[in-house]
């Protein structure tokens, strides 16, 4: 089920695969803290998913250089269902979201992430980085007699400065040298610097504490009823579905930049697997996550070693790391990932708007705002999809086309190009003329496919107009699967299956 080859030996930078590692661990801390704590759970709980999303995709997943963890994506869908119920719901959530990930890996249900537009992937880069971006503006507050409020004066110019030196760390140390993690080096450089001259600017410790113990089984405390199924059921599903979608748009992501192909289906089976463990072992769950798994590729993690060692750092981190963790200054870890945020947004999309269709440019709008305004991954990707099948449709309804001949026997042919569904059955029923037509009429489908009912629908109306007039229609050139769609119309109509190609529309 799970293919767990590995590269070659000699075809492993093991020095960039360990630092990718270790910077992944100090990007993936704050904001798995962050969004535990937004969700209303105890900050090691976002931790122990880190780790446990972390270490079982790093084995069994799909995608080499890949990161997974626990994402506010998956995340924010649970925030209603622990606020009502408790976090022993959350838990048992999260179990049934993996049960229903891991039943997409093993019915290869993956593959189908491949029908996304290029404009919703757009979209969707583009509302992630403007999210992760922002993300990192709030923490720029603190938490005053007032409440949660924006700094001011003295530390407001160190935090900002200090971001500002991290980012021209990981910007322009690439240029001296790239044997070592630009983002790593300037997560070091910031926090030596505010250790030696004792700056007061905000570090992890002000967000929460880091340490605990070994994640422990735990089974999820709650009452085995259709009533409980029915609590968590709906919140399992949307937690599933986003982070599949989230994890395998990140796939897609990687094999883009790396030039290589992932294993969608593995990596359902793997984000599957590790959402079960995570329910039973106290971790709020996840999903791929986009920002930390381009820190690790631009930091030259390209297997599932990087991987593997980001989630032993993060469990180190949980035993005994603690204390070193909690001083290091959040300006640093905000100017990584503001550079992270830059690097996600698709800048081409920009130089190309001139030349894509307007359909296209509009999706990609609608899909980022979606993103951007709601915080809702699946919603943004599913209406994405949505309009541009509708457009696809539409094009391809008012272009069906029929030339017609007469062969030597007397017999008209109409050739069809384009397909027949719903969207081009009126088109094409006005290229016929059974008036005028001979006894026998050839409809050749080689440059053509019949698609679903309302073509079939159509070929009976048209097929009993000519059977009215006593002549006979001859369909010809149908794909084994048009054929199969056809048999209720034995007897009206006549196959000719010769030299009839095949079609397979999405291949494993």
């Amino acid at each position: 089920m799970f293919n767990l080859s590995l590269p070659r030996f000699k075809d492993i930078n093991f020095k960039n695969e360990i630092l990718a590692g270790l910077t992944v661990a100090m990007t993936m801390i704050p904001e798995s803290l962050s969004f535990a704590i937004l969700a209303g759970l105890s900050p090691i709980t976002g931790l122990y998913a880190a780790f446990l999303m972390g270490i079982v995709t790093a084995i069994l997943g799909g995608r080499p250089g890949m990161v997974s963890g626990g994402a506010g994506a998956t995340v924010i869908v649970l925030i209603a269902l622990a606020a009502t119920h408790g976090v022993e719901y959350l838990f048992a959530a999260v179990v049934l979201a993996g049960i229903l990930q891991l039943s997409v890996g093993v019915f290869k249900l993956g593959k189908y992430v491949r029908l996304i537009p290029q404009p919703v992937m757009f979209g969707f880069l583009n509302g992630l980085a403007i999210i992760i971006f922002t993300a990192q503006l709030e923490q720029f507050k603190f938490i005053g007699p007032n409440g949660l409020t924006w700094m001011r004066g003295t530390p407001l110019m160190i935090m900002a400065l200090l971001t500002a030196f991290t980012i021209a760390i990981v910007y322009l140390l690439p240029k001296l040298t790239k044997k070592i993690p630009a983002s790593l080096i300037a997560i070091l450089v910031v926090f030596t610097l505010v250790q030696f001259t004792g700056l007061e600017t905000k570090k992890v410790q002000d967000i929460a504490h880091v340490s605990g113990a070994f994640p422990t089984f735990h089974l999820p405390v709650v009452p085995f009823t259709w009533e409980t199924l029915t609590i968590i059921f709906p919140y399992a599903l949307v937690m599933a579905a986003v982070g599949l979608i989230e994890s395998l748009l990140t796939l897609s992501m990687v094999d883009e930049i790396t030039q290589t192909k992932g294993n969608s289906n593995q990596e359902a089976l793997a984000q599957g697997t590790a959402n079960i463990i995570n329910g039973f072992f106290a971790g709020m769950g996840g999903c791929a996550m986009v920002a930390q798994t381009l820190v690790n590729i631009s930091a030259g993690g390209r297997t599932k070693i990087s991987s593997f060692i980001g989630a032993i750092t993060i469990l180190l981190i949980i035993l005994v790391g603690a204390p070193f963790i909690e001083l290091i200054p959040m300006a640093a870890l905000i100017g990584v990932m503001m550079v992270v945020a830059i690097s996600t947004f698709k800048w081409v999309s920009f130089r190309i708007i001139t030349k894509m269709p307007k359909s296209d440019i509009f999706v990609g709008i609608l899909v980022a705002a979606i993103t951007v305004l709601l915080h809702n991954l699946a919603l943004a990707v599913l209406a994405g999809v949505v309009i541009s099948s509708l457009v696809f449709a539409w094009d391809n309804a008012v272009r069906i086309r029929a030339r017609k001949s007469t062969d030597e026997f007397g017999n008209k042919i109409y050739e069809i190009y384009g397909p027949l569904f719903f969207g081009s059955t009126t088109a094409f029923i006005e290229k016929f003329d059974p008036n005028d037509d001979p006894e026998r009429i050839i409809i050749d489908f080689k440059d053509s496919r019949i698609v679903d009912m309302s073509a079939i629908d159509i070929l009976h109306k048209l097929t009993a107009q000519y059977a009215t007039k006593n002549k006979t229609i001859v369909l010809r050139h149908l794909s084994p699967d048009c054929i199969k769609l056809l048999n209720n119309a034995k007897g009206i109509i006549e196959i000719n299956i010769q030299d009839d190609p095949s079609y397979k529309v999405m291949p494993d």
